[in-house]
């Protein structure tokens, strides 16, 4: 297994925004937004000491899911690839890539050669994917996408190990005799974080997973989620314990003079510090982020607000 994360401490990260625009979570701003944007969010995130900057994946929207789901979703390889240019400390984690959609050694290029420009910076994020149209345009069975994933995160465990020929053996994929340079930085490979909370994915994180990326819990539900994970992952006789993460609520430092949201944890820094760390007395050890904003610099200056009076609060 492959830690990053530093012991005690809650780490935070946070999705970028402009790169995926569900109309779930996307602010007014981005639809107008582009790469420019994107790099100044990734050079703050950097600047203020944030984990991970993550970018998801989808191949293609079809008709019936473009409207909240939105046609605008950029690739993940190439966004962090063209974000680790300008970066120099932040990890870049795909959140999530549905890497069963590609044959492995397709995915360990991009992500090792990812890692390899990046100078060891990749986190792997991976998950089963939800949209059918897209797995049937590729030829990929909708119905066996966790079995896929499930031989996919094997391989690419060796294809992104040390070996320049990498060997593997499974039900579907097998590959041997082939080199693959350059290697990943990282060693004895990048971490590989899973995401998913049904049943299906928290058993294939607690097995197969360095990490553990929930998608839609609610912090009343994390208990159960985190133990139940510890569980699979003793009855798999896996001693190392896995990187447990959790999308936070939406957050504004400060008293916003804005609707904002119900659902958002706004305030002093005190209050929402001592909020987030019940997430870390529950066993997660970092946490995903979204700022409410309505520009781009409202979204910086938020950030340098969250790494200046919240940050150094999470491990009080």
């Amino acid at each position: 297994m492959v830690r990053i994360l530093p012991e005690g401490r809650l780490s935070y990260g946070m999705q970028l925004p402009v790169q995926s625009q569900s109309t779930i979570y996307a602010e007014e701003w981005e639809a107008a937004a582009g790469p420019a944007d994107l790099v100044e969010i990734a050079r703050a995130a950097d600047r203020y000491g944030f984990a991970y900057i993550a970018c998801c994946e989808h191949i293609g929207i079809p008709r019936r899911l473009a409207g909240p789901m939105s046609t605008v979703w950029y690739d993940p390889v190439a966004t962090l690839a063209h974000l680790a240019a300008v970066t120099e400390r932040v990890r870049l984690l795909s959140h999530v890539a549905v890497v069963g959609l590609k044959h492995p050694l397709i995915s360990a290029k991009q992500y090792a050669t990812l890692d390899a420009l990046s100078g060891g910076r990749l986190i792997l994020g991976v998950g089963a994917g939800h949209v059918r149209e897209e797995f049937e345009a590729l030829g990929v069975a909708f119905e066996r996408r966790g079995a896929v994933l499930d031989e996919t995160i094997d391989a690419l465990k060796a294809a992104l190990g040390p070996e320049e020929f990498p060997e593997f053996q499974g039900k579907r994929f097998g590959f041997s005799g082939l080199g693959q340079a350059p290697r990943p930085v990282q060693t004895p490979r990048p971490p590989i974080w899973v995401g998913g909370s049904s049943p299906a994915a928290v058993c294939r994180a607690a097995v197969r997973g360095d990490g553990w990326l929930p998608q839609g819990d609610r912090r009343e539900q994390l208990p159960a989620q985190i133990a139940k994970l510890r569980r699979l992952r003793e009855e798999a006789g896996i001693g190392e314990p896995v990187e447990i993460g959790t999308i936070a609520e939406p957050l504004y430092v400060g008293e916003p003079r804005w609707q904002v949201g119900r659902r958002t944890l706004s305030g002093t820094p005190d209050r929402i510090a001592a909020s987030l760390r019940e997430y870390r007395a529950m066993g997660v050890a970092q946490i995903q982020v979204r700022f409410r904003s309505r520009s781009r610099s409202e979204l910086v200056d938020q950030m340098a607000a969250f790494a200046a009076d919240v940050a150094g609060q999470l491990d009080a």
